[in-house]
Order: C-alpha cells, then sequence, then structure tokens
C-alpha cells in the first residue's frame, strides 16, 4: 500500500486534466474556482477570479495575507467533517471549500465562489478598503460587478463540485496503485530476471567445469589402464623369476657342496619372485577399486551434466517467461500514466 502521508494531489491527478474539469465546472455554475493543496497553497490557475479579488484583495499586502489565511481555514473547515462548506470570506464574499479526501484523509481542497448571496452594504466594504489599504471607490465599483446568487445555489455547487472530486479521486487513487504496483512488479521482474541469467551463466560454467572433470577422470581411467598392463608384464617377470629360482636351487643340489652358496641365491630369488607377485597382487587390486571408482564417478559426472544441462535449459525459459511479464508490467506502467 501507498504511504498515505505521502500522497499528494498531483500524484492522483492529472494537473491539465483537472486544469480543464474545474474552469469547465466553474463557468458551468457562474463561479470561480482554485484547486489548493493540504497547506492551502494554488496547485491549479484560478479560474475567473474577480477583479474585486485579484486586482484589489489579493493584490495588496494585507488583503493577500488574509486571503491566504482564509483560504487555510476554510480547507480545514471542510475536512473537519469531510464534507463541503460555505463560508464568508474576510473581505465579505461568500466562498465554499470542497476537500479533496483521500481515505478519510485531506490531501487537498477546491476553494470557489467569490459571489454574494445578498445585495451588500457598500459603506461596509468601503471600510474594509481602508483596512487594508485599497482605494474605497475603486473597490465599491469592483464590488458592483460581483455576482449575487441564491445560497441554495453556492451549496448545490459546492455539493457537486465535493461529489466529483471525490470520485475522481477515487479514480486517480486507484490507477496511483496500478502504476505503483506495476512498477514494483516491473522492478522485481528485473532483479529475477538479471539473477536469472546469472544462475543460467552459473549453470553453463558448472557443465563446462564437469565436462572438464569428466574428461580428466576418463585420463585417470586411462593410466590406471596401462597400470595394469605394467603388472601384469611385473607378474609375468615375477613367475620367470620364480621359475629361475627353482632352477638355480635343483642345479645347487645337484652341486651338492660346491652349490651351497647358490642355493642362498637361489631360495632369495624365490622369495623376491614370491613378494613380486604378492605386491603386484596387492597392486592389481588397487587400481581394479581405483578402475570402479572412476567407472562410478565418470557416471555420476554424466549424471550431473546431464541434469545442469536440463537446469539451464529451464533457467532459459524462466528468464524468457520473465522477460514476457517484465513488458506486460511495462504496459501496466503505461496503461496507468495515459490514464492518470
Amino acid at each position: 500500500m501507498a504511504d498515505m502521508d505521502k500522497i499528494r494531489v498531483q500524484d492522483i491527478f492529472d494537473m491539465d486534466f483537472l486544469q480543464k474539469f474545474q474552469d469547465s465546472y466553474a463557468r458551468a455554475v457562474g463561479m470561480t474556482a482554485v484547486t489548493v493543496d493540504a497547506d492551502g497553497k494554488p496547485i491549479t490557475r484560478p479560474t475567473d477570479w474577480t477583479d474585486f479579488c485579484m486586482k484589489f484583495t489579493r493584490d495588496s499586502k494585507e488583503g493577500g495575507r488574509r486571503c491566504e489565511e482564509c483560504d487555510r481555514k476554510g480547507g480545514e473547515a471542510a475536512a473537519r467533517n469531510g464534507r463541503p462548506s460555505v463560508y464568508e470570506c474576510h473581505a465579505g464574499l461568500m466562498d465554499f471549500g470542497a476537500p479533496i479526501m483521500l481515505n478519510g484523509k485531506q490531501i487537498g481542497s477546491i476553494l470557489g465562489g467569490q459571489v454574494l448571496t445578498s445585495p451588500p452594504d457598500e459603506e461596509k466594504f468601503r471600510a474594509y478598503a481602508r483596512e487594508i489599504n485599497v482605494d474605497p471607490d475603486k473597490y465599491v465599483e469592483a464590488l458592483r460587478k460581483v455576482q449575487v446568487v441564491p445560497k441554495a445555489r453556492l451549496e448545490n455547487a459546492a455539493e457537486g463540485m465535493f461529489l466529483m472530486a471525490s470520485a475522481l479521486s477515487k479514480i486517480g487513487y486507484f490507477q496511483y496503485q496500478l502504476k505503483e504496483l506495476a512498477k514494483s512488479i516491473n522492478d522485481t521482474v528485473l532483479h529475477v530476471s538479471a539473477t536469472m541469467e546469472e544462475l543460467a551463466a552459473s549453470a553453463h560454467d558448472v557443465n563446462d567445469n564437469q565436462k572438464g572433470l569428466n574428461s580428466e577422470i576418463k585420463n585417470v581411467s586411462e593410466i590406471s589402464g596401462k597400470i595394469n598392463e605394467f603388472t601384469s608384464l611385473i607378474r609375468d617377470i615375477a613367475k620367470q623369476t620364480r621359475l629361475l629360482g627353482l632352477n638355480a636351487s635343483i642345479e645347487a643340489a645337484r652341486a651338492g657342496t660346491a652349490g651351497a652358496g647358490f642355493a642362498v641365491v637361489s631360495e632369495e630369488i624365490g622369495k623376491l619372485a614370491d613378494s613380486s607377485r604378492e605386491t603386484v597382487d596387492k597392486i592389481q587390486e588397487f587400481t581394479d577399486r581405483i578402475g570402479e571408482s572412476v567407472d562410478e564417478t565418470v557416471a555420476k559426472g554424466e549424471s550431473t551434466s546431464e541434469i545442469v544441462g536440463q537446469q539451464s535449459t529451464a533457467i532459459a525459459e524462466v528468464a524468457e517467461e520473465l522477460t514476457s511479464l517484465s513488458d506486460t508490467a511495462a504496459k501496466l506502467v503505461n496503461l496507468a500514466s495515459s490514464h492518470k
């Protein structure tokens, strides 16, 4: 939800439209109008203000000060009840204030009137002209041009302005919320889309790394195969050494005492052959385990690579959908802005 304390009339109204509405309504009812913010400061151009007000009352320093104070109080009086109010201004004309309400809070007012509801007491106005340092004769001359209308007509004009302002403010606030929501969606989508692109790039890198790892693992498998070839060769040599030791011991037995030293050598050769064979068997056992581990790692690596590839594809698809959603959010922003 938007922060109600920060919303201004300018946020929920197209100011060009508000100016046209204010001008058309004021001229239709034969009165003046101006829209002010919550502090009573004008935010539209005054519509058909009388010379009595513009050239004399407001043009004087003291009169202008009193007018600003009167405008503020007129808006406050309307805001207290959340309804339009009809009041006599400090200079003696009749005005109305139609509050612009939003969820029970006043964000501005449309002030209007500058009329009389009965023939004026000219001497009273002459006295007031002297108070604000204005030429009394010219002041009364301008006063005679001010419309005299029934009070009921003024009250109806105030009520009509209030109803229209209330309806327009609700529509404007809805569009304001729609625009803010669309902006939020758009910002979120852009952030998520950027994150998805980073994930897709990371997934691609992981996939490349996994392929490189699989390649290295296959190299290890090939090296293990070569080790097996060497262990087979060593096993054959051990067998031949064993046979050589056995033949040597037979020859030593035939030589009797003279071959005793050779018998010791043949025995050691036999032990070396047995030890070599046992070592080769252990190496073979280890290389078999390495081979099994490599095969299993390769299988898991290929499975991981496949999963990463699927994730990369899925991320790309989600990113594409997010781009489409971002376009939709941008259209919502434009729609809300263009119909504000």
